[in-house]
């Protein structure tokens, strides 16, 4: 595994964000940003029926970590619920900060590890999830009223 913060497999994935672009029909929408460097995501959501994210849209504009990570979620965030977003953020969270030693079932975010050192990095590491989390609980709480 490389050593390198911006190493090889962090700058590929950050160079190939997938649902790139805002969602016209959103049904839940969040933004994230890092106080600590700017960074930007904006996440937009359809459900299923089943509460499934059917749809996504993102809008990155992050350092190279934070576009990785949004790479890494937007890869494999269809068919997901809420709850499955929130448990990734927070073991995500947790990896990241050292309490714990995986980073949970997500797939790829083992490629982060090398970010754990540098607490800075962690807000916009975090981002994605964040904002997918949020705009899935959007979508489901407008699921709910309606």
């Amino acid at each position: 595994m490389p050593t390198a913060l911006y190493n090889r497999d962090i700058l590929r994935l950050a160079s190939s964000i997938p649902h790139l672009g805002r969602l016209d029909s959103a049904q839940g929408s969040a933004e994230k940003r890092s106080p600590v460097c700017g960074s930007r995501i904006a996440v937009d959501v359809v459900l299923d029926e089943r509460g499934r994210v059917a749809a996504l849209g993102q809008e990155v504009k992050a350092c190279a970590l934070g576009q990785a990570s949004a790479a890494l979620m937007g890869a494999n965030v269809l068919g997901r619920t809420g709850a499955e977003l929130a448990s990734a953020r927070d073991s995500l969270r947790a990896f990241l900060a050292g309490e714990r030693d995986d980073p949970g079932p997500w797939p790829g975010l083992a490629l982060l590890a090398h970010a754990r050192p540098f607490s800075a990095r962690h807000a916009s590491i975090l981002l994605a999830f964040e904002a997918a989390a949020e705009a899935a609980a959007s979508a489901e709480a407008g699921r709910a009223a309606a």
